[in-house]
Parts: structure tokens; C-alpha cells; sequence
């Protein structure tokens, strides 16, 4: 089969949601950002969700059967959603400061930044390559009724201006590529002062822009940062960045 132009791109066209896909199994919970969850039956209502086999989120949700899926809003913060989206739970406790509540499948419901819930049970599982489908039967869903609007992807993508987990179902790498972190010009006095980059989600510290939400001003050294600084994107300390050209 011939095949036509492939313009990667218009795939931001299609719309999704921003949600933390939750799991419990034995003593451990976990969760990971997912933008893919959505219902493709009605009655009974049955929900799929795409997680990729790297994600403990993916074991979790083999062993125990069952995932919860909390809707985003918004105004969450970019560091609450890097803590789920760029952090890996297989060294890092993503809940320990997060409040939840377990639900009647044991998955963790979010209760902070979002605006509704659903938890599913498995009843079917298909093999995608990188990813696994998971496909359940809704047990339990709820709106907040908080007055805050659910997150879509492209909102998190083009005014929050957020970046893409590379195990996320929708990772380009040129979508990387075009952050307007690296767009920025450099400012008079820092062309001397090196560039870091956070090993856990890519972000690039540049001293000519600063980090005007961490109170951090442009022409700050990397190393003049103070030691409480994180990540404005994931969360990672200092020690997580490394120098580069």
C-alpha cells in the first residue's frame, strides 16, 4: 500500500484531555500524566486508556485490574503536573505529598487541580507496541462541581506551554525541538554563562531569561541559582541538571 504525506504535526489538531491515570497493587500506588482516555461505549460504559510498558502506572494496572483516571484543570501548576509526568515512580513517591483518596478499587483518586474522577475495571487489554490499550468498565465516577474547567492538551501545550514526557502516546520529538525556552535570545552579559539541562524532562536553564516564577532574574549564573531552586517543569533539584554547549 502507497501511503500519503505524513505531516506528524496535524496530529495537535485532535483534541484530548489531560488526565493522572492512577494504580494500586499490593502495598503500591502510582500514577502517570495520560492525555489518551476517553469512552467508547455507552452502555455499559466502557472507557480505554493508553499507557506506555516503561510506566510503573502499566505493572500497577496489569496486577491489580483496575485504574482510576483523574481529570486535570486548567490552573494546576506546571510542577504538579511534572511530578507526575516526568518523575518515575520507581524511585520517587509521587503521592506522598499529594492529597488523595483511595477508591473502591483501592486506585488513588487526586484531589487537588482536578475536577472529576472515573475508575475503571479491565475487561480487556490489546497489545500496541510501545503502549498497552487498556480497556475498562466504569464502577465509579464523579464530578467535583469545584468550578474549574477541565485541561485539554492543547491548552497544556500552547498557553501553558508544557512539555511531553517521552513515554507519553503523544511524544514528538519536534515538538521538543520548537520549545520557546530555546527561542529565547540571549541577553547582553550572559553569552559567557553556560546553558543546564534538567536529565529528567529536557528543560533548559538559560541565565539570559532567568526564571521570572521562581523570582529568579535574567542574567542569574546556573551556579548563583539558590540551592532550593527545582526544575520550573518537573520539580528536579539542581544536582539533576548538567552543563551544556
Amino acid at each position: 500500500m502507497d501511503t500519503g504525506k505524513v505531516d506528524i504535526d496535524a496530529l495537535f489538531q485532535f483534541n484530548y484531555g489531560m488526565y493522572i491515570v492512577s494504580a494500586a497493587a499490593t502495598d503500591s500506588v502510582n500514577g502517570c500524566i495520560a492525555n489518551t482516555v476517553f469512552q467508547i461505549t455507552p452502555e455499559p460504559p466502557v472507557v480505554v486508556v493508553s499507557i506506555n510498558k516503561e510506566n510503573l502506572t502499566h505493572k500497577l494496572i496489569t496486577d491489580g485490574g483496575f485504574f482510576a483516571a483523574s481529570v486535570l484543570a486548567e490552573d494546576t501548576p506546571i510542577k504538579f503536573i511534572g511530578t507526575f509526568g516526568f518523575r518515575s515512580g520507581k524511585d520517587f513517591n509521587k503521592f506522598e505529598q499529594i492529597k488523595y483518596n483511595k477508591g473502591v478499587t483501592g486506585c488513588p483518586i487526586v484531589l487537588e487541580n482536578t475536577t472529576a474522577y472515573l475508575e475503571a475495571e479491565i475487561i480487556n487489554a490489546i497489545d500496541a507496541g510501545t503502549h498497552t490499550l487498556f480497556i475498562g468498565k466504569i464502577v465509579a465516577c464523579e464530578q467535583f462541581n469545584n468550578g474549574k474547567i477541565a485541561m485539554t492538551y492543547n491548552y497544556y501545550r500552547d498557553v501553558k506551554h508544557g512539555r511531553t514526557p517521552r513515554t507519553a502516546a503523544t511524544y514528538h520529538k519536534t515538538e521538543q525541538t520548537q520549545s520557546k525556552q530555546n527561542k529565547t535570545d540571549l541577553k547582553k552579559g550572559t553569552s559567557n554563562m553556560k546553558k543546564y539541562k534538567c536529565l529528567m524532562c529536557g528543560y533548559i536553564y538559560d541565565p539570559a531569561k532567568g526564571d521570572s516564577d521562581s523570582g529568579i532574574e535574567p542574567g542569574t549564573a546556573f551556579e548563583d541559582l539558590p540551592d532550593g531552586w527545582v526544575c520550573p517543569e518537573c520539580g528536579a533539584g539542581k544536582d539533576e541538571f548538567e552543563a551544556i554547549n
